[in-house]
C-alpha cells in the first residue's frame, strides 16, 4: 500500500512544571506497532508547552484495535498521559487527493 490510510492527530498540552513529555516519547514503543508508518513530534512556536503529534496508519484500525488494545499502549500511557493538561482529544483523518478538488 503507496498510500498512508490514516492519519492521527494529537495536540498535547503539558502541565504547567511537569515538564515536556517530548523526551518521553519512546518511539521504541510504538514502532513496533504493526501498521505503523510513520511517528511526528512537533513543538508549539506560540506555545511551547503544546506539541502535536502525527501518526500515520496503514488503516484506522492499527491505532483503534491494534495499538489501543496492545501491552505497548499501556507502556505508552504511563509514560505520558499524566503529562496532558487536558487530556487530548484524538482525532483521525484520512488523506485526500487534492488535484481530484
Amino acid at each position: 500500500m503507496d498510500e498512508v490510510g490514516c492519519r492521527d492527530q494529537h495536540a498535547l498540552r503539558s502541565r504547567p512544571g511537569r515538564g515536556a513529555p517530548a523526551p518521553r516519547v519512546n518511539q521504541s514503543i510504538i514502532s513496533s506497532m504493526p501498521g505503523l508508518r510513520r511517528l511526528q513530534l512537533s513543538r508549539g512556536h506560540e506555545r511551547p508547552n503544546v506539541y502535536l503529534l502525527l501518526v500515520e496508519w496503514d488503516e484506522l484500525e492499527y491505532h483503534t484495535e491494534g495499538f489501543r488494545h496492545s501491552s505497548g499502549y499501556q507502556q505508552w500511557k504511563d509514560l505520558l498521559h499524566h503529562f496532558y493538561d487536558p487530556f487530548p482529544v484524538v482525532e483521525h483523518y484520512t488523506p485526500l487527493d487534492v488535484s481530484a478538488l
